[in-house]
């Protein structure tokens, strides 16, 4: 489907929406809902959501269910629902994903249909909030990403921003209380029927199934008035205007110009850079976050001075590096040990012997694939020594899994040089990529 005339359509929309909201800043919109349903709003959402593929939700719906069933006639009933207000969402299906550090983090998929409109009322939301947000908040904007983040640090810290408060939120999307988030949104908008949905998904059930299958919902997101799930898809949007309270009011209140002090946010993850003052800094960040009802991580939360100290933010760790053509030492970000360590572990696994019967040039595919995608995140500051590590580790396990393969029980790795994985097998070379790479020399 040619999908260019519902991306000129609601661009137009959106660029509507976008230039109100930033002349008017105190303005209130107040006939949205009904932009939800129109046919080229709900058709865009669905494909959005069809690109990006996702398990299915409660229902056991998938998108070839649907597209079976006929994507226009599913499309029209859905219609209905919102146009007629009989729209209810379903429960967000949770499962539970492994951290880096062995423990898990718990993500919400909602169903297909509530993705939709999810996806729908983010196309008319965020024109109207992105007017709002804070030039500090990087997360789920347009031409913003977490890249920028990491560099408006290392602009921070050669400005001399040298002390530094890396906070950490407990559960900061389970912790977002209702009532002062909708509040947030209520501010622009004042549609009750869109208020309303928003409402809705916020206190939707959670619908688990625990080892012996056996399905479980609970209503702690309504009892406690507090959380919006991960995974949702107007979870981004929402944890960033309530984020948007704590980093306004920092400069509101005067607390970035009395302490020299300023913020660089990514979601949940929030550094302050100062001068001077980070002990005060940080005993402000406390008494703020206690008022807006969220909990800072005591045991992760820590002052760090450079360049004697490090912290790490976003994957990278900041602190004293040499640099390798002029000798002379700086303050700058490198990719963080366990980042390095937990790309080896994964291309451990892809090397594993239950794999040998991959053809050789199709399991070196698959192994730069991996390395080309974390090379293009981790490819600011000092990158060259864990590229060397990178591609040491792979080397080793692609020697060991091809000696697996075709029986070289004495493990003669000489039999496949270096020459020979990345000329004949085609294995990527960090190392020669690394001169196209954002700040990639150091």
């Amino acid at each position: 489907m040619n999908l260019q005339p519902l991306l000129t359509t609601v661009g137009k929309l959106q660029t509507a929406l976008q230039t109100k909201a930033k002349a008017k800043p105190e303005y209130r919109f107040y006939l949205l809902y009904d932009k939800l349903y129109r046919p080229d709003v709900l058709t865009l959402a669905y494909h959005r959501c069809r690109s990006k593929q996702g398990a299915a939700g409660v229902d056991g719906q998938t998108f070839a269910d649907i597209e079976a069933y006929g994507v226009e006639r599913w499309l029209g009933e859905l219609t209905k629902e919102l146009k007629d207000k009989t729209y209810r969402p379903s429960p967000v299906r949770r499962v539970w994903i492994a951290k880096p550090d062995g423990k898990q983090r718990p993500l919400g998929i909602p169903t297909i249909r509530d993705r939709v409109v999810q996806t729908a009322a983010m196309f008319v939301l965020e024109p109207i909030f992105e007017a709002d947000l804070q030039p500090e908040q990087h997360a789920y904007r347009p031409k913003r990403s977490a890249l920028d983040a990491v560099k408006e640090v290392q602009g921070l810290l050669d400005r001399g921003y040298t002390e530094v408060v890396d906070a950490d939120l407990s559960g900061y999307f389970d912790s977002i209380p209702h009532h002062e988030l909708m509040q947030c949104v209520a501010r622009r908008i004042s549609d009750r029927h869109l208020l309303h949905l928003l409402k809705m998904w916020l206190e939707a059930p959670v619908e688990e199934t625990d080892e012996q299958g056996r399905k479980r919902r609970t209503t702690r997101n309504k009892d406690e008035g507090r959380g919006t799930p991960q995974g949702g898809v107007a979870s981004p949007l929402l944890a960033n205007l309530y984020m948007r309270r704590f980093v306004l009011g920092w400069k509101v209140l005067g607390h970035e110009a009395r302490l020299n002090a300023r913020i660089v946010n990514y979601a949940d993850d929030l550094v302050i850079l100062c001068r001077g003052s980070a002990d005060e800094a940080l005993a402000t960040m406390r008494s703020m976050m206690d008022k807006l009802r969220l909990t800072v991580n005591e045991k992760k939360t820590r002052r760090s001075a450079l360049p004697e100290d490090t912290f790490t933010f976003l994957g990278y760790t900041f602190g004293r590096r040499r640099s390798w053509r002029t000798g002379r030492s700086y303050l700058g970000p490198a990719p963080a040990a366990s980042k390095v360590q937990q790309l080896c572990r994964n291309l451990s696994e892809a090397t594993d012997r239950r794999t040998c019967f991959m053809v050789a040039k199709d399991k070196v595919r698959t192994l730069n694939h991996m390395i080309r995608g974390w090379a293009n995140y981790f490819c600011l500051g000092a990158v060259v020594g864990a590229y060397d590590t990178v591609m040491e580790h792979t080397r080793r396990r692609l020697r060991r899994w091809l000696c697996l393969k075709f029986g070289v029980r004495t493990r003669k790795y000489a039999r496949f040089p270096k020459q020979y994985l990345h000329e004949q097998l085609g294995l990527i070379q960090l190392r020669r990529t690394r001169q196209s790479l954002l700040w990639a020399n150091g």
